[in-house]
């Protein structure tokens, strides 16, 4: 697992793949009509949805390109508002979805986005200091 995190990562493939899985199912989720969602009796559950969605999205391509520098993360940081943002605007004008285009969805793109980031950057920290401790 520790070899994850690293920039000579044997898993950058399967990262990938999941990273295009997981861009594909918040595609689906987000454009699902809201008729067919199921009712969850949670506060909040659309903000929390939207927050794992997009923290998901960010540690998974950190995962497919792993790399701490700042330019590659900003980046990706700055890729996930622009899908958020994009996302909110089409629920927006797609009317016949029963969605609607929500500012507060797009804050938890951003925030999940922050944290996906942020996991990664924690766990790239942890094991490469183990394994440097271990040589």
């Amino acid at each position: 697992m520790k070899r994850i995190f690293s920039p000579d990562s044997p898993y950058k493939k399967q990262a990938r793949f999941l990273a295009v899985l997981w861009t594909l199912l918040i595609f689906i989720g987000c454009f699902t009509p809201g008729k067919d969602l199921p009712k969850v009796d949670m506060p909040l559950i659309d903000k929390w949805t939207h927050l794992v969605l997009f923290g998901g999205f960010t540690f998974l391509w950190l995962c497919a390109q792993p790399v701490i520098k700042a330019k590659p993360i900003v980046i990706l940081f700055l890729i996930s508002i622009g899908l958020g943002c994009f996302i909110e605007v089409m629920q927006g004008v797609l009317t016949f979805l029963g969605r609607s285009m929500e500012l507060l969805d797009a804050i938890a793109d951003s925030i999940g986005g922050i944290i996906g980031i942020g996991l990664f950057c924690l766990c790239a920290y942890i094991f490469n200091e183990e394994r440097i401790q271990r040589q």
